[in-house]
């Protein structure tokens, strides 16, 4: 690490801090106001983690804000998004809540190794970020800088200045010749996060839990009802826990999911209506598509079926929910996360194979599955004549000793 990051800085000794930056209408605003408030320089960092957006505007707008142009950091992340972060939560089918597949939440501690490695490369004092206070984000982002550089210090705008609503970001941007998009002129009907795993929604027409998800809010599936009327059949193959090809064809990572995201859009595969616990305390209200990871997280847990013993499975299952809310509150780079990882890799030695599912209106069924690791013996469970595979016999043993505790309290409390 640079000498810069290590030493203790108050917020006049800031020179240099790097921006997570996508170019939108308060990020925008955050880089003029650091050059203002901190008279620093800004470094811009961008990262494609899918989103489906053109970022070279982005780099257009921070050169017109002043940054150098060899401070403008634009990254495509997607394959190490996918591979090293998606792929591995994925492994240990992670859903917050029961139901999250936790696509913002996953993309964070890779937006925060990136910064830090760039704050190292250009010798920043500071990184920053344009999360709330109110949310999640904030403390996913703050908790990975200071996992990697425990020294940085970190500018969060919206704990700091006083642009409190839409229209006094917008006067601001207009004082400082900051383009404004029409579309940002109004109050923005609700907010959006998106990458290569899902896009959540959130915010204003959202924020009464009783009214229905207005149809013009999904941007990444059709409608089920408007799903076509013939189903479709694919196949996802797995090595090591981890997909490989779809249909017989083999992929790398953010192919793979990219291609389950065009299939699951076209049959309606993914939409989430979700009333959640944030860390920071309060409830709320998302809307979250995630067409690709749906399909995916099924046929995991498909060939994990065949392949998995019992006792690790059940292991498996109970230690999800505690795996899925350290990611989801930020601790990625945490130790027991670490820990909760290499059991969970471990588990996946023998997950290898292939699963067969139907998409149909906004379903994803497992219709087969094959594994040359196969825990699953036709001739040990067949109804028909098992030659003595399994001695029904052995059951009674088994039963009585069993139910030898039950048998005693019932004595005792008759």
């Amino acid at each position: 690490m640079s000498e810069k990051i290590n030493r203790p800085v108050g917020e006049a000794g800031i020179n240099r801090v790097v921006l997570a930056y996508s170019g939108g209408l308060d990020t925008s605003v955050i880089l003029k106001w650091l050059q203002q408030t901190y008279g620093c320089e800004v470094v811009t960092f961008t990262a494609d983690l899918g989103q489906g957006e053109e970022l070279e505007p982005a780099r257009q707008k921070a050169e017109r804000a002043g940054v150098k142009p060899e401070h403008i950091f634009i990254d495509d992340l997607r394959e190490e998004f996918v591979k090293d972060y998606v792929f591995p939560m994925m492994r240990g089918n992670a859903l917050y809540e029961g139901l999250y597949l936790l696509g913002t939440s996953i993309a964070r501690p890779l937006i925060a190794k990136r910064q830090i490695e760039i704050a190292r490369m250009v010798g920043a004092d500071a990184v920053s970020h344009g999360a709330t206070g109110k949310g999640n984000d904030q403390v996913r982002f703050e908790l990975g800088y200071y996992a990697l550089a425990p020294d940085i210090k970190v500018i969060a705008p919206w704990r700091e200045w006083d642009l409190t609503s839409r229209t006094r970001l917008i006067e601001f941007a207009e004082a400082h010749q900051i383009a404004v998009a029409k579309d940002k002129r109004g109050e923005a009907p609700f907010s959006t996060d998106a990458n290569l795993l899902h896009t959540s929604s959130e915010g204003k027409v959202l924020e009464d839990p009783w009214q229905e998800v207005p149809d013009y809010v999904y941007s990444r599936t059709v409608n089920p009802e408007d799903a076509p009327d013939q189903p479709e059949y694919i196949t996802i193959d797995f090595e090591r826990g981890d997909g490989v090809a779809l249909n017989g064809e083999a992929c790398s990572p953010a192919t793979l999911l990219t291609k389950l995201n065009e299939l699951g859009r076209k049959h309606g595969i993914g939409r989430l209506d979700l009333v959640e616990n944030r860390f920071v305390g309060m409830k709320s209200r998302g809307m979250y598509e995630t067409p690709g990871g749906t399909i995916y997280h099924l046929a995991h847990r498909g060939i994990e079926q065949l392949t998995l013993d019992r006792g690790a499975a059940h292991l498996k299952d109970e230690l999800a929910p505690r795996y899925a809310e350290l990611i989801y509150n930020g601790f990625w780079f945490s130790p027991e996360r670490e820990m909760l990882q290499a059991a969970i890799d471990h588990s996946q030695e023998k997950v290898a194979g292939t699963v067969r599912l139907k998409l149909y209106k906004g379903n994803v069924i497992v219709v087969g599955r094959k594994s040359p690791n196969s825990l699953y013996s036709e001739k040990v469970v067949t109804f028909e004549d098992d030659q003595g595979a399994y001695d029904q016999r052995d059951a009674a043993g088994f039963i009585k000793l069993n139910a030898l505790r039950l048998r005693l309290l019932g004595r005792r409390d008759q």
